[in-house]
């Protein structure tokens, strides 16, 4: 992985819950480097909303997503978890 690939979250951790990202989630690798094995990720909702989060992702908590990624995934699961509250 490097920066700005396009990526998704495959487990469901509290750690990434807490910032509001959950497994299925798609962002954007947004360092250059990884730190001790993880990566600074950035959620971003469709349009001009703000961001869900940027936070720090572990690589094997990863999956590179070679066709790009669509934010309105993240709206989606984000609703979800927002009904649960």
């Amino acid at each position: 992985m490097k920066y700005l690939d396009c990526v998704e979250v495959i487990v469901e951790k509290e750690k990434y819950a807490k910032y509001g990202v959950h497994k299925g989630m798609q962002g954007v690798i947004w360092l250059e480097e990884n730190i001790n094995g993880e990566w600074d990720v950035l959620f971003p909702q469709y349009g001009p909303k703000e961001d869900i989060a940027e936070i720090s992702i572990k690589e094997e908590d990863l999956i590179l997503l070679l066709n790009g990624m669509d934010a309105k995934v993240n709206e989606q699961i984000k609703s979800q978890f927002d009904k649960k509250s």
